[in-house]
C-alpha cells in the first residue's frame, strides 16, 4: 500500500522527559527537600494510574490538555495522588507547582535518537509528515527548539485546536489539513487506546510504538523503533 501521509504522536513516541519522567520527578522533589527515589515514584504512578480519570471527573471535563488552566489543575491532582503514596505533604501546592514548572521546560525533554532520522526519511520519500498530539500549546515551540519542527507538514496540537484524542474530530482535522483520506494514512503512537485504537476507529492504519516492550500482547501492528516503519512504508 502506498501511504500519502504518516502522522505521529509526540510524548513517548518522538520525545520523552529526560533522564526519565520518574527520575525527573524524584530530582525535583529532592530539590525541594523531599528525597524520594525514581523507583518510589514509578511504584506510586503505577498505583495511581487508574485515578487519572477520577481527577478529570472532579474537574468536570474529559480533557486535560486543551486549556492551560485545566492542565495545571489536572497535574496538581495527579501529583497529590502520587504524594499520598510517597508519604509527602504539600498543603500549599508548592511541590505540585514546582513539578508543573519543571515538566513545562523545554530542557526537560529529549528526542529519541531515531525520531529525526526516521521522519526525515519519510519526508524525503514524498510522504506528508504530520503531528497529532495531546499536549499544551507550547509543544510547537519546543519542537522548534529541538530542530525537528521543520520536518512536519502540519501539526495538530490539542492545546491549540481545542480537541483531544481519542475524539475522532482531531484525527479528521489532521486528515483534512493534509488533504489525505484515512485509508491512505498511518498513525504512530505509544498508547494502545488513545493512539492505536482511536486512529484505527477512523480508518487509519494504526501502529503502536512500544519502546520498552510493555505491550507485547497488543493485537495489531507494533514496533519498538521508528526505523521499523521503513519497510512498512516501502522505504529502503
Amino acid at each position: 500500500m502506498r501511504f500519502k501521509a504518516v502522522f505521529f504522536d509526540a510524548g513517548d513516541t518522538l520525545l520523552a522527559a529526560h533522564p526519565s519522567f520518574h527520575e525527573l520527578f524524584a530530582l525535583t522533589l529532592a530539590s525541594q527537600g523531599q528525597p524520594v527515589t525514581a523507583s518510589d515514584v514509578e511504584r506510586a504512578f503505577t498505583a495511581i494510574a487508574p485515578s487519572f480519570t477520577e481527577v478529570l471527573d472532579k474537574l468536570g471535563t474529559s480533557e486535560w490538555s486543551t486549556s492551560k488552566e485545566v492542565s495545571r489543575k489536572f497535574w496538581r491532582g495527579v501529583y497529590h495522588n502520587a504524594f499520598e503514596h510517597l508519604g509527602v505533604a504539600d498543603p500549599d501546592d508548592e511541590l505540585a507547582d514546582a513539578l508543573y514548572e519543571r515538566f513545562t521546560r523545554f530542557e526537560s525533554y529529549r528526542l529519541f535518537p531515531d525520531a529525526l532520522p526516521a521522519l526525515e526519511a519519510i519526508k524525503a520519500a514524498g510522504i506528508t509528515v504530520g503531528l497529532i498530539s495531546n499536549f499544551e500549546d507550547w509543544l510547537e515551540g519546543m519542537l522548534i527548539e529541538m530542530e525537528i519542527a521543520h520536518v512536519f507538514d502540519l501539526m495538530v496540537i490539542s492545546g491549540k485546536v481545542g480537541l483531544e484524542k481519542p475524539d475522532p474530530a482531531i484525527f479528521h482535522m489532521a486528515l483534512d489539513r493534509a488533504g489525505a483520506s484515512a485509508d491512505e494514512s498511518m498513525y504512530v503512537g505509544d498508547h494502545p487506546r488513545v493512539d492505536a485504537q482511536a486512529s484505527a476507529a477512523v480508518g487509519m492504519t494504526s501502529v503502536l510504538i512500544d519502546r520498552k516492550g510493555r505491550n507485547r500482547d497488543f493485537e495489531g501492528e507494533r514496533i519498538e523503533s521508528l526505523y521499523e516503519l521503513m519497510p512498512m512504508l516501502g522505504i529502503s
